[in-house]
């Protein structure tokens, strides 16, 4: 259950002195040639580890990942640039590789340069450690506010994916405050990975809210190093396709169900939308209504907030369409609205997750997406994040 679970891939994680006591840097590496793909925050507010990636993988396919935890390296100026250029220049000197070959990630406090005193060191204690049994040292390594490591494996015909990531606030699409590292040893060619990534990514990770914010530094990575020595074909590249998928579902799932403050979670899907895109702004709408997450948090079938987040979906300068008497709403598989017309049913919604499915009646589009309650502990672990 770990991202070195397919064959090739090595990863260690240790404490380089960057927070007080934890695990605070990994190492992830392929030890076969491999191809990869990236895809990061549309926040215009982007981290220095971020813009070198980019230009990273305009020159070379990657090889290795790098991640610190509980510095952003974040709004921190040239000398943000500079320090992650030379992460990955000393990285890559440890690893025998080229600066190129090397993805930095850096996750934390916004605004604080990186500690280059001690990550520089570190950097030589995770390369000597590096080994197929370092998974969970780096998933632990990768940790803010998270309560636990995030983890998933899926597997086809000769073939497994393996992924981690980290996210526990900041969580929104394009993306959120989450870092997700997946590898496989499933063959592919250079420039096919983004083709498989981008589909999961919509998927999963862009289609799950914990507080409606968007990070600077968010990133999901793709490495394929084909080590598996299996054949390609078309029903293999099927195979494949359904278990990136299924690793990135579990782990945008892991990271929802551990958000910060999460006491529950609640899986929203609309249909009968006009269409696919009208279905996805609505079901976003709703899935960061702050009026719904407080009633998931007080276990309330407020479902009138329901309707009025999806009454104001925003869709190309006004809103989605929705006509309040062809809806239909369930909790938990409880008809609360009937075409219009209230139920007086009142649904059993205390327990740790809910379902809300919304039908418009309208057409065949359809959207779902993954949120959570907004609790107090949410605001006591914000408040309390620097100090």
């Amino acid at each position: 259950m770990s991202v070195t679970a397919a064959k090739g891939f090595v990863a260690a994680g240790v404490h380089a002195g960057i927070r007080h006591s934890k695990l605070d840097l990994a190492i992830v590496r392929s030890t076969e040639p491999a191809v990869g793909a990236g895809m990061w925050t549309r926040n215009r507010v982007q981290a220095a580890c971020v813009t070198v990636n980019r230009e990273h993988m305009e020159l070379a396919e990657p090889q290795a990942v790098v991640v610190n935890s509980g510095v952003a390296n974040s709004a921190t100026g040239e000398r943000g640039k500079l320090d992650a250029l030379a992460t990955a220049a000393e990285a890559g000197r440890l690893l025998d590789l080229d600066a190129e070959h090397v993805l930095v990630l850096s996750t934390g406090v916004i605004g604080v340069p990186l500690p280059m005193g001690k990550l520089l060191p570190g950097l030589g204690a995770a390369a000597r450690a590096l080994s197929a049994e370092g998974g969970d040292d780096a998933a632990a390594a990768i940790m803010t506010t998270d309560t636990k490591p995030k983890q998933a494996v899926a597997g086809g015909p000769g073939f497994t994916v393996g992924g981690m990531a980290k996210g526990s606030g900041m969580i929104h699409p394009n993306l959120a405050t989450m870092l997700a590292l997946v590898t496989t040893d499933y063959p592919l060619e250079p420039g096919e990975a983004i083709g498989f990534l981008r589909p999961a990514v919509d998927a999963s990770f862009n289609s799950i809210s914990v507080d409606g914010d968007c990070s600077t530094n968010d990133a999901v990575i793709l490495l394929a190093n084909g080590a598996s020595g299996i054949e390609r074909t078309p029903a293999g590249d099927l195979a494949f396709a359904a278990a990136l998928r299924k690793v990135c579902r579990e782990l945008a799932e892991q990271i929802v169900a551990d958000g910060e403050g999460v006491t529950v979670l609640a899986e929203i899907e609309v249909t009968g939308a006009a269409d696919d895109k009208q279905a996805r702004a609505i079901a976003q709408r709703i899935a960061t209504s702050a009026l719904v997450k407080t009633a998931l948090f007080g276990r309330d079938a407020n479902w009138g907030r329901v309707l009025m987040a999806a009454g104001s979906a925003p869709w190309n300068g006004g809103y989605a369409a929705v006509e309040a008497e062809k809806i239909t709403l369930r909790y938990n598989g409880s008809v609360v609205l009937d075409k219009g017309a209230p139920t007086d049913v009142e649904p059993d919604v205390s327990g740790p997750s809910c379902t809300i499915d919304l039908d418009l009646g309208l057409g065949d589009g359809r959207a779902g997406y993954l949120t959570s309650d907004l609790s107090y502990d949410y605001v006591r672990i914000n408040a309390d994040y620097r100090t």
